[in-house]
């Protein structure tokens, strides 16, 4: 967070590749249609496959079906590119698809005689599918289709590629039928965040995908899921399908679950929330008791607790002389009234020049143990992890669950990423998002004091546009963060950061884009999330300097989201 100024880490590597990518929305195969790969799965080895500069191998694990996988790896100026001819129709439409981990991993087809077309996805810890489409020119009878990573990533493993459409002749492995709708689904579970779900095994299925309201959420290889960010005392329609290489079954037929009522201080938080810093210290900004911030904002972050000289602790001291002899007896009855007015109240650790550490067990303990008497002795209502330095996301994870064990499910959990720790699943802070799921609040990405960086269809943004919130905030939406656990973080004027400042009608436009489908630049989110958290900002000192005109502005239309 401002008042400071962040130094930027560039990312390399993908950002070139990215550029030459399209990313290709796809149907599903029709019932008619065969799979023209040949050895597929990979079972037989590396037959009928061939991987450049010896990259490739097959694997008995990790496999998504069947005994084996492939496992290339990229080296020096080799991508590992691994290609099969397949032989097509003329004047045919295919779906090329494939299951990928690992490494950054892309799928792709040449030769098609129209236009050749590839799709990618940054590295997963899961498998996940790639799919897009082509058709033939009127004289193409073979095509090549390949899968490569990229140069001095890891390794990438791939599985279960398909080149669904018409028979081309030249010889298939036995494909799958598309499975049936599961049945039996019923609701297992709730809390005030989160609803349980199971189902019936369907045969031939090789994963699940639960939607919620119409749009999928998660998928899972077995028969339940836990759907996590969700408001308090909500109800919820949710459906389920069947998936593999075939396709996707129909929906389920729906069943509704309804979150509980949390037992934390004060009511719960809206659907669509605004976040605001609140600094307790003077910058120039104008100087505010907690007392004095604007009523559009449902979650205040306290800034800054500081690091202690025990490893991983952290303390919180008002700065009464700063803040015109603000006592700490008054600074904790307005916490009791921002609470009794709806609001949250957190303690938020890090900042530019936070140096708290978390990188071992005995850290995550005395982390959890400190924040946790800070809570006791100011009444916030939990933390907000904004350590612009690194984090250690095994320990942060430990940290924040043995938080959670001891404030129970009404702990607010929110964090506030910069850019480039946001850009891949396998960055610490997404990596420590993911692993909090069931107990996160939510991640306001900071879009500031940031350089170009890639958005969820591969291409470069220049921070200032909607085009960058959107295609940023994609990346999370379409990371298995659930939308209420999505935020939008933008300096409330132009002197609350070095840079990235964007006028309230664009941060409106971009939730409106994200939420509704309207107001976009040219990036089209593949989506809509209606159920987007909201936006925050830093901070509600520099909002009150510019005559509260962001927190005038966003708050009204956040709290008007559908």
């Amino acid at each position: 967070m401002s008042p400071h100024r962040r130094s930027l880490r560039f990312w390399s590597g993908a950002v070139t590749a990215a550029l030459a990518l399209t990313v290709t929305t796809v149907g599903q195969a029709s019932a008619a249609d065969v799979n023209n790969a040949r050895n597929a799965g990979f079972e037989s080895g590396l037959s009928d496959w061939t991987c450049s500069a010896g990259s490739g191998t097959t694997v008995s694990s990790p496999v998504r079906t069947g005994t084996a996988a492939l496992r290339a790896t990229p080296s020096g100026q080799d991508n590992a590119r691994c290609a099969q001819t397949v032989r097509v129709k003329p004047g045919s439409t295919y779906t090329l698809g494939a299951w990928v981990r690992g490494g950054y991993a892309y799928l792709g087809v040449t030769g098609t005689g129209t236009t050749d077309v590839s799709t990618w996805t940054p590295d997963s810890s899961s498998w996940k599918q790639l799919s897009t489409t082509f058709t033939t020119g009127s004289s193409t009878t073979s095509v090549t289709v390949y899968t490569h990573g990229w140069y001095g990533q890891a390794a990438y493993y791939a599985d279960d590629v398909s080149v669904f459409g018409p028979d081309g002749g030249g010889g298939t492995d036995p494909g799958p039928t598309i499975p049936s709708a599961p049945g039996g689904l019923n609701v297992s579970g709730t809390t005030s965040s989160s609803v349980s779900l199971v189902w019936n095994t369907v045969p031939g299925a090789t994963g699940y995908t639960v939607y919620r309201d119409g749009t999928k959420v998660t998928a899972v290889s077995g028969t339940s899921a836990t759907v996590t960010g969700l408001a308090a005392s909500t109800s919820y329609s949710f459906q389920v399908t069947a998936t593999n290489g075939a396709g996707e079954s129909p929906k389920s037929p729906a069943v509704t679950g309804t979150t509980k009522t949390p037992s934390g201080p004060g009511p719960a938080l809206p659907k669509h929330a605004v976040t605001g810093y609140w600094q307790n210290f003077d910058n120039g900004a104008t100087v505010q008791k907690l007392a004095d911030v604007q009523s559009q904002y449902d979650i205040i972050a306290v800034a800054f607790a500081d690091a202690t000289s025990t490893p991983g602790a952290v303390t919180f001291t008002l700065d009464s002389a700063g803040l015109g002899g603000y006592t700490v007896d008054q600074f904790k009855a307005d916490i009791r009234a921002k609470q009794a007015a709806g609001k949250k109240v957190v303690v938020s650790v890090g900042g530019e020049r936070g140096a708290v550490t978390v990188n071992d067990a005995a850290s995550a303990t005395n982390f959890a143990n400190s924040v946790y008497s800070l809570m006791q002795t100011y009444g916030f209502d939990g933390v907000d992890i904004d350590l612009e330095n690194g984090l250690n996301a095994t320990y942060m994870t430990q940290a924040l669950r043995s938080l959670s064990s001891k404030a129970g499910s009404s702990l607010v959990i929110t964090m506030a990423p910069q850019t480039i720790d946001m850009q891949s699943t396998s960055n610490a802070y997404f990596q420590t998002a993911l692993n909090i799921k069931d107990i996160l609040t939510v991640v306001n990405m900071q879009y500031y004091n940031s350089g170009s960086m890639l958005g969820c269809d591969g291409k470069v943004y220049s921070q200032g546009s909607v085009d960058f919130l959107t295609a940023l905030a994609c990346i999370q939406l379409e990371g298995s963060l659930a939308p209420s656990q999505v935020g939008l973080g933008l300096p409330a004027s132009t002197r609350g950061a070095g840079s990235g400042y964007v006028s309230p009608s664009v941060v409106n436009n971009a939730l409106d884009c994200l939420a509704k489908g309207t107001n976009c630049g040219s990036f089209k989110p593949p989506r809509t999330y209606p159920g987007l958290r909201g936006a925050m900002t830093w901070s509600t000192n520099w909002d009150a300097t510019a005559g509260n005109a962001w927190s005038g502005a966003v708050g009204p239309h956040v709290h008007g989201l559908p």
